[in-house]
């Protein structure tokens, strides 16, 4: 039985094999090159080198010195972005003045609304004897991280939309099919509402009776965008539309998506994000998940696959056709 694949990882997130025998190779001040097979992170860390006096052997890089490189790496890297940012402030500040002006004098159908207090209270305002539809896309954290009072508010909002006569579409992340917060807003909810699930799914969106859209502006979600050109919200709500018809339905009643030649739902999801080429990393965060976790599906669809390599791995999922099926 060939070894499990080995996973890329950086430099703090080290294996255990890695580890293992980095704590021999201090020891006993040398391993050989076969050893290292195991562990292949060492030499591409940097913190095993060719031995000059015999290039079969490995020698260790003193932690001290290591520690001193990657620190060294890690504030050039930081020092640069905030050189980028000073840079990119220094470019976009007099424009940023233009088009708050530009939009205030010239763009009525898209506003700028800042802090919570104004987005939710835009909101509420929007769905305020509402009687259509509300199109929802929440990712992963959107919900479930809101303050008790936040959740209390937008069930009691939600409530009113369905007892007018109206109906609520929502997509949540894969992720959270089975969070107990998602669960108990259903099991409260009484009316029209129905909510599917995507392994992937954009930032958050609300399109209120196709009328109006919302958006958040900025990462930390305190800006959002209320969007009421009739174009724009028709693309949002056509968008939306098309993600739905590919979702897997979870409420009222959940559909579990088959398992197709041993390849999960999930791993057929990763195995296209490994085709496209992103990191362990990006992967985890596009899928609402955590690394270690997204490492897990990684091998276990190596196995399932027969891949001893990451390279192997891209070559046999091309092979295989499980990226030929609709999930």
């Amino acid at each position: 039985m060939s070894p499990a694949p080995h996973i890329e990882h950086s430099v703090d997130e080290l294996c255990t094999a890695g580890i293992e025998l980095y704590e021999r190779a201090l020891r006993e001040s040398r391993v050989s090159s076969a050893d290292a097979a195991a562990a292949p992170c060492l030499v591409d860390l940097g913190l095993l080198h060719p031995s000059i006096e015999d290039l079969s052997r490995l020698e260790p890089v003193a932690p001290a010195a290591a520690l001193h490189r990657l620190l060294r790496a890690a504030a050039e890297r930081i020092a640069e972005e905030r050189r980028r940012e000073e840079r990119l402030t220094a470019v976009f500040e007099p424009l940023l003045t233009m088009e708050v002006k530009d939009a205030t004098a010239h763009s009525p159908a898209i506003s700028v609304l800042s802090g919570n207090t104004r987005i939710n209270r835009a909101i509420d305002e929007a769905m305020t004897e509402v009687s259509g539809e509300l199109l929802a896309i929440q990712p992963h954290d959107s919900y479930t991280r809101a303050t008790p009072e936040h959740q209390a508010q937008a069930q009691a909002r939600d409530q009113a939309l369905l007892d007018r006569g109206g109906r609520i579409r929502t997509l949540y992340q894969h992720t959270m099919r089975h969070a107990p917060a998602v669960q108990a807003r259903y099991e409260l909810l009484r009316g029209d509402a129905e909510a599917r699930t995507l392994d992937e799914v954009t930032g958050r969106l609300l399109v209120v009776d196709r009328a109006v859209a919302f958006l958040p502006a900025s990462k930390d979600r305190q800006v959002a965008l209320a969007v009421r050109h009739p174009t724009l919200v028709d693309h949002f709500a056509a968008f939306f539309d098309h993600l739905w018809r590919l979702a897997t339905p979870m409420y009222p009643q959940a559909v579990q998506q088959p398992t197709l030649n041993g390849v999960t739902p999930r791993q057929r999801a990763i195995a296209a994000l490994l085709i496209d080429g992103h990191t362990d990393a990006v992967i985890a965060d596009r899928l609402g998940l955590n690394v270690r976790t997204a490492r897990v599906h990684i091998a276990k669809l190596a196995a399932t696959l027969g891949s001893e390599s990451r390279a192997q791995l891209g070559y046999l999922i091309g092979r295989s056709g499980i990226l030929d099926q609709e999930s």
